[in-house]
């Protein structure tokens, strides 16, 4: 299992993202690093180890402005593998997205227009490329119109998997910053289901809560707020071999 940082990136900067309450996010404030610019903090989780790195880039989620130079000086200058949601909802956005480095596109229900292009985007850049994002807020699915015949969860899961989606992202955005921990009930019906690589992002609270999604067979979890705040620390990491 991988532990794979987050940043929250909202007006260029990285923000501290709390229950998905996006006009309430302020400046970053971490024990990892001083810095708000994306790139600084990228070089920090760099250095302390970490290979992966999760961005939400809510300036594109928000309001359509893709941070497309930020991703390309992270890739070029870290190493890391990015792992990028910016509100695509089209192919030509997915590859200049990929065309900047970036390891895996993820399309979230939150900012999905039309269920297809899922499938239209594993078909051309390949599963490897794409990343599922189940969007959810008080376990209820955030999706647009449209999604009527199949807005339940497990029945939209069920769909991606048809469609060659080989990993899906558990994001609670209401968990998010909120350290309540995850909600495994669901997760466990999730990876009973369906044979997926299954991620998770929201509530996490501290090495303990790791270790269980370890246990339960999670392929990664994003984790922000805990290891900013020290939480989580980069030695417990490495004690439970997470880094």
């Amino acid at each position: 299992m991988k532990v794979i940082p987050v940043i929250d990136i909202l007006n260029g900067i990285v923000v501290h993202a709390v229950r998905g309450k996006r006009c309430e996010y302020q400046p970053l404030q971490s024990i990892l690093c001083n810095s708000v610019q994306p790139l600084e903090v990228s070089k920090t989780f760099k250095t302390f180890g970490f290979s992966e790195l999760y961005i939400a880039d809510l300036d594109a989620i928000t309001r359509g402005s893709v941070n497309f130079q930020v991703f390309k000086r992270i890739a070029k200058e870290t190493g890391l593998k990015l792992m990028v949601d910016a509100g695509v909802s089209d192919l030509e956005a997915a590859e200049k997205l990929l065309d900047c480095g970036i390891s895996k596109v993820v399309i979230g229900t939150e900012t999905l227009q039309s269920r297809s292009f899922v499938g239209k985007a594993v078909r051309l850049f390949g599963s490897e490329r794409i990343i599922v994002s189940l969007d959810l807020k008080d376990d209820k699915v955030l999706a647009k119109f449209g999604f009527d015949d199949c807005a339940n969860a497990m029945c939209l899961l069920r769909e991606f998997k048809e469609m060659g989606v080989s990993g899906i992202i558990v994001l609670d955005l209401a968990r998010v910053g909120s350290g309540e921990g995850v909600n495994v009930v669901f997760l466990k019906k999730v990876l009973d289901a369906l044979p997926m690589n299954v991620y998770v992002g929201g509530g996490v609270r501290d090495i303990n809560d790791l270790l269980e999604l370890k246990e339960l067979g999670v392929s990664g979890v994003l984790v922000a707020t805990a290891l900013h705040s020290g939480k989580i620390s980069i030695e417990e990491l490495k004690q439970a071999d997470l880094l």
